[in-house]
């Protein structure tokens, strides 16, 4: 590959996939059953998730993720959702890998140091 090719560039073996997936014009203000099916969707894709209240990460490479994310549009739109907006958040990084997890006992950890302080005072 050239470095003028950029068509040609791999996508990320690895990311941090946050959505939250939208259906809009269900028969009533809640989501609940789409958001289930969904979840069971992502259970059936193997790849690692989490869900949260106000919607979903999810591990894996940049193609899984987006294509599990697509296949979510698609059933839902199978279902007779008519319109889906997606809010999508994509980290990624090349230096180590970390898991939603990681990324929240961090900040705990720092959280706990600011604990610790205020015992000693």
């Amino acid at each position: 590959m050239s470095s003028n090719d950029l068509t040609s560039l791999p996508t990320p073996p690895a990311c941090l996939a946050d959505v939250c997936i939208v259906p809009i014009g269900t028969p009533t203000a809640s989501v609940s059953k789409e958001v289930a099916e969904v979840q069971r969707l992502l259970k059936k894709s193997g790849l690692h998730y989490t869900m949260h209240s106000a919607g979903t990460t999810i591990e894996g490479s940049w193609d899984e993720c987006m294509r599990v994310i697509g296949q979510a549009h698609t059933m839902l739109h199978r279902n007779g959702v008519v319109r889906i907006q997606s809010d999508i958040k994509v980290g990624t990084r090349t230096d180590k890998k970390q898991t939603p997890e990681d990324k929240v006992s961090a900040v705990n950890a720092l959280l706990s140091k600011d604990e610790e302080g205020k015992s000693e005072s």
